[in-house]
């Protein structure tokens, strides 16, 4: 891993575990065994890294969920199911939430590039479920009159919902049951 791509998934953690406004570019430093030269070598800014960041975030969506899964040769209900498993394993051990969403909550109201770089993750995420949930109804596991894009829509909303409950309330509950309700919803067991 060269250097740059160490403190950016360095700065990773600490934004996810800190938030962004939160964490300082001497938290990162310190954590990356870096001084400020180095630091500034790689960035011009707080801001910049933090871009950075999600720009990170953006790659690992795209090759492990949208390329991963959605662009994989599977049938749809393996896609989704593929989705959630990864939804329940990367998020059933760790408490500080969904990193997208948390970086969407905290910086859209503040800084429209973060937004429109986070806004890629969701929308992309979103139309991924409605293209299998439209090959669903193309099968006809699906009612004629579905409307894919609005559950595709309510799904993500509901994952993110319950990561978010289950970061505020420490129970992971909130998550396994928004899973399996979606699960149920659409026969994807």
């Amino acid at each position: 891993m060269s250097k740059l791509q160490e403190i950016i998934t360095i700065s990773r953690k600490i934004i996810y575990y800190k938030g962004y406004q939160a964490t300082s570019i001497s938290d990162i430093m310190d954590e990356a065994h870096i001084g400020k030269g180095q630091f500034y070598h790689y960035f011009s800014s707080k801001r910049d890294l933090g871009l950075a960041v999600v720009d990170d975030l953006v790659k690992e969506w795209d090759r492990d969920v949208f390329e991963g899964i959605f662009a994989a040769d599977l049938d749809p209900i393996v896609k989704l199911n593929k989705m959630l498993d990864r939804t329940l394993t990367i998020h059933t051990d760790e408490e500080s939430g969904c990193p997208a969403g948390n970086l969407a909550i905290e910086m859209s109201e503040h800084d429209e590039t973060f937004r429109l770089k986070v806004h890629y993750i969701f929308d992309r995420w979103i139309s991924s479920i409605e293209g299998a949930l439209s090959e669903l109804k193309t099968r006809g596991h699906l009612t004629s009159d579905f409307d894919a894009k609005q559950h595709a829509q309510a799904i993500v909303s509901m994952i993110e919902g319950a990561i978010l409950l289950k970061k505020s309330q420490k129970e992971v509950g909130f998550l396994t049951n928004a899973i399996a309700t979606i699960r149920a919803q659409y026969r994807l067991s």
